[in-house]
């Protein structure tokens, strides 16, 4: 039977996902309900209301989940109608069907798809697609505004499971860089709990993606090589020699470097604080050095005093060099190189200190250690 020029068979598909369509998709979040819930949490986070958030939260979470559910019930349905069993599971084909035939919620799910998935993940596989899709039910970026929420009344426990099942979902992460962030968090929670080896091994895991901290094969040699002429140069010829040689803007790494570089101040293990103040200390300086260079090209580092005053004018560098705790750094690598047999050096990083009224604390500290100095341990882990 025809209806006009079109057949009965040529139209079937296309009424049964109208009907799909209409069904599943009537008085259903959207995908816009979802974010804007989710940003509304956020919000409320901001300004203490911690028991709203934590409900928006979960409203966002659910609504996310009956969206992409939604969508994934929809694609099943499709790749069920003959036409799409016989392509098989080629994924081009799959595509190329959609788009010519006009099944447009199909094309727009798909389009979500590869906006959240890279394509080629999927390997020329409808099933692996569609598995792909299964996965966006899930909402890590929820799961650790949730754990923030508990965070923030004072839930530790429930802080650090929430954000442990955010990292469990990290592939899904719109922004991957968010991943190194909550471990971050993770790791401040051990702290707060006085868990410092689980702490230690959490910042140390955020460092296994450097080039100069890569723990097997090439990576770790060359990176191995690297540390080594680095250490040397610092240890032998002094910090300014170090830092006019030598630049690395693994910004990502700082607070690991730093946080790590205290602990084991606290435990005495000079070696190891060393090294890892070495880096924080070195990406400290490259990200100043950079940002005056950006400004004026013609820069080129001489001296740590010279810096400091190029610190201490801009604005921009010195919230930078205060919120990374600059001087406070290189106060305690002095206190690293010190105790680890390199006196000349550490002596070289107190006196700068020492002459900068800007360091603050850290001036007349380093002026005590320049007065007579401490072997042991001069920070205590909270």
């Amino acid at each position: 039977m025809k209806i006009g020029a079109i057949s009965i068979k040529t139209i079937f598909p296309i009424v049964v996902l109208l009907l799909l369509s209409h069904s599943v998709f009537a008085n259903t979040p959207t995908q816009r309900d979802w974010w804007y819930t989710f940003q509304r949490g956020k919000l409320m986070l901001s300004q203490g209301d911690y028991g709203n958030a934590l409900m928006t939260f979960e409203d966002a979470r659910r609504d996310r989940r009956v969206v992409f559910d939604r969508m994934e019930r929809q694609f099943v349905d499709l790749l069920s109608l003959g036409e799409f069993r016989r392509l098989g599971d080629s994924l081009d084909w799959v595509e190329r069907h959609i788009r010519d035939r006009h099944f447009v919620e199909a094309a727009a799910i798909l389009d979500e798809l590869y906006f959240r998935i890279p394509r080629e993940r999927f390997g020329n596989s409808a099933t692996a697609a569609l598995e792909g899709l299964g996965t966006l039910r899930y909402f890590p970026e929820a799961e650790m505004w949730i754990g923030r929420t508990f965070l923030a009344g004072g839930e530790l426990g429930l802080a650090l499971r929430q954000f442990q099942l955010a990292f469990s979902q990290r592939h899904l992460f719109e922004n991957p860089a968010i991943a190194t962030e909550l471990l971050y968090e993770i790791a401040e929670i051990h702290r707060l709990r006085q868990e410092y080896r689980e702490m230690e091994r959490v910042l140390l895991s955020i460092l296994e993606d450097s080039t100069l901290w890569a723990g097997a094969g090439q990576g770790w040699q060359a990176g191995t090589f690297a540390r080594d002429a680095m250490t040397r140069t610092l240890q032998t010829n002094g910090v300014e020699r170090f830092i006019t040689l030598y630049r690395y803007g693994n910004t990502q790494a700082l607070r690991s470097h730093r946080e790590l570089g205290f602990f084991y101040a606290a435990g005495g293990r000079h070696a190891r604080a060393q090294e890892h103040l070495m880096f924080a200390f070195l990406i400290q300086n490259t990200v100043i050095i950079d940002e005056i260079i950006r400004q004026r090209f013609d820069f080129s580092f001489t001296t740590l005093e010279a810096l400091s005053d190029e610190i201490s004018r801009n604005p921009f560098l010195a919230a930078y060099a205060d919120e990374t705790g600059y001087y406070r750094v290189a106060f305690y690598l002095g206190n690293a190189l010190f105790g680890n047999g390199h006196g000349a050096s550490a002596r070289g990083l107190w006196n700068f200190l020492a002459a900068r009224g800007s360091a603050g604390e850290w001036q007349v500290r380093a002026a005590a250690q320049l007065r007579s100095p401490q072997v042991g341990p001069t920070l205590v882990m909270p």
